[in-house]
């Protein structure tokens, strides 16, 4: 069946047709309840030249409600529970590779919200590594999407085992199909990697070069160096062992790629994902959104992530 250990070092998706599993899988999941969407209210949030989509989620009472029978089952059994170990069949959308599956994010925002999760359990504080992005290129090449990681609970992980996201593009339903795409293009490079004089925290950022285009392996391993160039300029750098040296969060496009090393989980009451240094935040009430409001967007990320004299 599909959790079986599969042929090592294939591909096993079969080109095109990713995004047709996509939509019967969601289909099929929410006529049985699997896929628990949460209904959001929305509206933008300037500040700084960027354009923030905050979202009300107005109903966590179902996650809550699963995330405290997951800690009951923790306690009873003396060991974290794994909703990855195994995942929810109805939920399996493909097989990526022999060292990843993708599935549904059960309790989705978004439409089409995949998590690209490993067979074996591995941490989420890992290093991110060469079966993680061809995996990952073997989606996205049909996928249009964000791939995003949060590398740790700092960074906004819920999960401890190592899981990939990736929600389709554009984020937003008017202008920029990521809100701080504008940024972007004030980018000022060093050799390859550049910082964004907009964004006011320790942070690096490169362009791919269309490598997805290329095969998944060789697009991954082109990734793998960026990604080691990009957490070595915020003073994170791949040593001995598997185990990260910092909180960090990762986004990744068919274009670019950007890193943000994280300081803490949480302002004031909001807790801030990958989603935030893309521009899209959410909060849990109206309270909190006036908090944002008050203090701004960008002011939220600033304090969330490191800043240069930190490092």
């Amino acid at each position: 069946m599909s959790q079986e250990k599969m042929v090592e070092g294939k591909i096993l998706l079969k080109p095109g047709t990713l995004w047709t599993k996509v939509k019967e899988q969601t289909k099929y999941a929410l006529s049985t309840g699997a896929l628990v969407p949460i209904p959001t209210e929305s509206e933008f949030v300037e500040q700084d030249g960027v354009r923030f989509l905050v979202r009300i989620l107005s109903n966590l009472a179902r996650k809550d409600e699963a995330k405290l029978k997951q800690q009951k089952q923790s306690t009873s059994s003396n060991k974290d529970f794994n909703p990855f170990l195994p995942y929810e069949e109805d939920l399996f959308v493909a097989d990526i590779s022999d060292s990843h599956v993708c599935i549904l994010n059960k309790y989705n925002v978004a439409d089409y919200h995949l998590l690209l999760i490993t067979r074996a359990f591995e941490e989420q504080e890992n290093w991110l590594n060469l079966q993680d992005f061809t995996a990952m290129w073997a989606c996205m090449a049909e996928y249009d999407g964000l791939t995003f990681y949060n590398a740790g609970k700092i960074a906004g992980a819920s999960q401890r085992h190592k899981h990939l996201q990736i929600v389709p593009l554009p984020l937003v339903p008017t202008g920029s199909q990521i809100p701080i795409e504008p940024l972007l293009t004030s980018a000022q490079f060093q050799n390859s990697i550049a910082t964004i004089p907009g964004l006011p925290f320790l942070h690096a950022f490169t362009l791919l070069d269309s490598c997805w285009k290329q095969s998944p392996f060789a697009a991954a391993e082109t990734t793998l160096l960026c990604y080691r160039s990009l957490l070595k300029a915020v003073g994170l750098e791949v040593g001995k062992g598997n185990k990260q040296s910092g909180a960090y969060n990762l986004l990744i496009t068919r274009k670019w790629m950007l890193l943000v090393r994280r300081s803490q989980e949480y302002f004031q009451s909001i807790p801030v994902n990958s989603l935030g240094f893309a521009g899209t935040l959410f909060v849990k009430n109206e309270e909190q959104m006036q908090m944002l409001k008050k203090y701004g967007p960008m002011t939220l990320l600033k304090n969330v992530a490191m800043r240069s004299q930190e490092c």
